[in-house]
């Protein structure tokens, strides 16, 4: 994915993505109320059947993830260092994307198939700088750090959920070093909701 692309300079005045939005939230990207309820734990009493539905909508904010980090990575507005870690956080998502699909066959589901990056409804006439592309990452992981901390507890087969937790610290990771880049507090309050 992003490893593909080759840096280019970094006065470029390319856009990128904004995706304040996993959970909702002004402009951009929206998850449907649906997806949001499956991942916040409104259903209750799931069964294997929507384990494997709440591990799809897990897969389809991966690859969201994926396609953000890509168009972040082909803007032209992060320079090296930045870009470097945005390849390593793709990579990342491409990785639970990838235990999360093949979870769900083992489970006899059909995995969800990634989007085209222009699917997406990313809002790139908000990105004009570095520091852009980094609060719209940030944002993002914060999603989907909230998207999953809602998993954890609701799946049937609670290996699901240890597996839902420890991609959970990895998105919370993704948050705190991204707000840390543009010089915010790592860690903004004892308790993230």
């Amino acid at each position: 994915m992003i490893d593909r692309v080759t840096p280019v300079a970094e006065n470029s005045s390319t856009l990128v993505v904004p995706r304040r939005t996993l959970l909702g939230g002004a402009g951009g990207l929206t998850l449907s109320a649906a997806a949001v309820m499956l991942l916040a734990g409104c259903a209750r009493g799931a069964d294997q059947a929507q384990d494997v539905e709440i591990l799809n909508t897990a897969l389809a904010l991966e690859y969201e993830a994926i396609a953000a980090y890509q168009l972040g990575a082909e803007s032209g507005l992060l320079q090296k260092p930045v870009l470097d870690v945005a390849v390593a956080f793709q990579g990342d998502h491409s990785s639970h994307a990838e235990l999360l699909s093949s979870t769900v066959r083992k489970m006899g589901g059909r995995p969800v198939e990634p989007k085209p990056i222009s699917a997406y409804p990313f809002r790139t006439d908000r990105l004009k700088t570095q520091a852009d592309v980094l609060r719209f990452a940030a944002e993002l992981e914060k999603g989907a750090a909230s998207a999953y901390l809602g998993a954890v507890p609701v799946f049937t087969n609670k290996d699901l959920s240890k597996a839902a937790a420890s991609i959970l610290g990895a998105e919370t990771m993704h948050w705190a070093i991204l707000r840390n880049a543009l010089g915010e507090p790592p860690v903004p309050a004892p308790f993230v909701a």
